[in-house]
């Protein structure tokens, strides 16, 4: 009888590399993808060139000269009601205040970042989390989450205006999706605006378009999350049925 061949156990795989950096809550698919294309991330001391590099557990992976736990992460979900002032990053060389600072220092071990940046000037909801997966899922066009604004500005938008914005408008960076236009009553907001993309500045650049400058804007909902009651400078935790809802 042939002696029974004995095959050792294939390495098992983690995950690729841009999904195990994006778990580890180093920041947007976008820009850990531009980080890989830039060379700032190694695996086992070799520049990475593949986003889709599989990973197995005794790989050591360093990115910006640092080294990156494989280990999952837990995650972590956080509402944030933005004030103007406040800078939408992780930090800031000009010493100005970031949306972490608004939340305990005790949230640093899960390396969140914000989905979904505002201006300095602009108020309202920013989502802070380590999830790689759903920020991608929130920002990316193909998902068309809806974005809903208010927005001061002096005077009104006439007819043409209002479809200049419901059509779209050529933009120095491309043509601008088609958006939702409503008149509000909400001092000092007059108009209400629901966009399905993340340029930036692109809703003051909508209405510079039309003639337009903004006053002040504030977002109110991403997708099926809204401000409701929080009040600006203040987080909280989502709900396992929003998070749910966020995943849909």
């Amino acid at each position: 009888m042939a002696p029974v061949k004995k095959h050792s156990a294939p390495t098992p795989v983690v995950r690729t590399l841009l999904k195990t950096l994006r778990d580890a809550g180093l920041g947007s698919r976008r820009d850990l993808a531009a980080a890989i294309k830039t060379g700032r991330v190694k695996v086992n001391d070799v520049v990475a060139e593949s986003f889709a590099l599989p990973l197995a557990p005794a790989d050591v992976i360093v990115f910006d000269d640092k080294v990156i736990e494989i280990a999952r992460q837990h995650k972590v979900y956080l509402l944030l009601y933005k004030p103007a002032g406040v800078i939408s990053t992780t930090e800031d060389t000009h010493g100005r205040r970031t949306v972490l600072d608004l939340i305990p220092a005790d949230y640093g071990r899960y390396k969140l970042f914000p989905v979904g940046r505002l201006d300095e000037d602009t108020t309202g909801l920013v989502l802070l989390t380590n999830d790689g997966d759903l920020a991608n899922r929130l920002t990316h066009p193909r998902f068309e989450v809806e974005k809903e604004y208010l927005v001061a500005i002096d005077g009104g938008l006439s007819t043409s205006q209002v479809e200049q914005l419901e059509k779209g408008i050529e933009l120095d960076d491309g043509m601008s999706a088609a958006a939702k236009v409503n008149p509000v009553l909400k001092k000092p907001y007059n108009y209400r605006i629901i966009i399905h993309e993340g340029r930036k500045r692109i809703v003051r650049r909508l209405f510079a378009a039309v003639g337009h400058q903004v006053r002040a804007l504030k977002r109110i909902r991403i997708g099926p999350l809204d401000l409701g009651t929080l009040r600006e400078g203040d987080y909280r935790r989502l709900s396992p049925s929003e998070i749910r809802s966020l995943q849909r």
